[in-house]
């Protein structure tokens, strides 16, 4: 986004921003400072400043530019609804405007965490305990788990555009029995169903080193799901490193081991003055382990839709896709016990070894 060709409508949210912050609103397309950060697979963000009048500093304000064809597998309106009753009710970054296709957003100090902060102790725990008061924000509306919904749509969406090479090489074909399989699986154990982030990599996190305080931010994909799925979300993040000269591929050496896992959901069940039993913190666990499946899947086909349809040439989609389903089948193999059996002992079985 150069500053020459910025639309209409976001020189008008500025404007009006600097008009109300008591800054030279009239000038501002000439005193504007445009940053590209890099830190979204395929929205466009950037950091804009320009000068305070009546201070010897700046203001900035981060600017999202929608990606092409979100729209295939993210609800926009749903989106911008939830982005507007969270900024509303002060959860994350301040809404200040829309322009179409992108939105102009409070820009918040602090840095995203590496894949090192997610294995430090320390900053591990702030973010269970963030989870955690995330997972217990009420917001208004149908709480229905969206996870199987969502999953089903993608899969749709990938077997009428991608090439009968793709189909046949991540067996597409199944994935619709499959995703009965895993619902009626899990959803049998996943009785916790809150208000999920269900995008919990570090880039999405923001840590202040001087106040210590970390925040969840970019919500696109928010919406009401088991507990468990998120935090297998975040787990299966552990493995990436998206800064990396690879950063589709995935080092699962880095997943979290199960005292790793287990110190985390303790923090998380912790929060507020609750201690839980043992028993509780091996039983969420497993829960854990058994949604990796679903991330998996998920992140598997957004992954082929995004190879199909992404703009940004510096990451591999659809060996990040490859990644993915290679886990899942691992997985899926491990659990059904080698041959996709539809026993619902299967789980039983994983229990066992788990708590063994």
């Amino acid at each position: 986004m150069e500053l020459g060709n910025l639309p209409e409508e976001l020189v008008k949210v500025l404007k009006s921003l600097a008009l109300e912050w008591g800054d030279d609103a009239e000038h501002i397309d000439s005193n504007l400072e445009i940053i590209r950060l890099t830190n979204s697979f395929t929205n466009q963000i950037y950091r804009m400043k320009w000068p305070a009048k009546t201070q010897n500093n700046s203001r900035s304000v981060l600017v999202r530019k929608y990606g092409e064809r979100k729209d295939l597998f993210l609800d926009r309106e749903e989106e911008i609804k939830t982005f507007e009753w969270m900024s509303n009710h002060g959860y994350g970054p301040r809404l200040y405007g829309y322009f179409p296709n992108g939105r102009v957003e409070e820009f918040i100090h602090g840095r995203a965490l590496s894949p090192n902060d997610l294995r430090n102790p320390e900053i591990s725990a702030l973010v269970a305990a963030k989870i955690k008061e995330f997972h217990m924000i009420d917001k208004p509306g149908s709480k229905r788990v969206v996870l199987w919904m969502e999953l089903r749509n993608m899969l749709n969406c990938v077997k009428q555009l991608c090439s009968p090479e793709i189909k046949s090489e991540f067996a597409l074909e199944d994935l619709e029995e499959e995703i009965n399989i895993l619902e009626k699986e899990l959803s049998m154990d996943s009785k916790e169903i809150v208000f999920c982030h269900n995008d919990l990599r570090g880039d999405n996190m923001l840590f202040n080193e001087a106040t210590k305080d970390l925040k969840l931010i970019d919500y696109e994909y928010a919406c009401y799901n088991a507990a468990a799925y998120d935090l297998a979300n975040h787990f299966c993040e552990m493995a990436a490193n998206y800064d990396s000269e690879t950063p589709h591929i995935l080092d699962y050496s880095k997943y979290p081991s199960a005292e790793e896992r287990q110190r985390f959901i303790r923090i998380y069940l912790s929060h507020k003055g609750h201690q839980p039993m043992e028993f509780e913190v091996e039983k969420f666990d497993i829960d854990v382990e058994k949604y990796t499946l679903a991330t998996h899947l998920n992140f598997g086909l957004w992954a082929i839709i995004s190879d199909i349809h992404s703009t940004n040439s510096n990451f591999d989609f659809l060996g990040f896709a490859r990644e993915r389903f290679q886990q899942y089948q691992l997985k899926y193999s491990k659990f059904f016990n080698k041959t996709l059996s539809k026993s619902t002992d299967m789980f039983d079985m994983v229990e066992r070894s788990i708590l063994l």
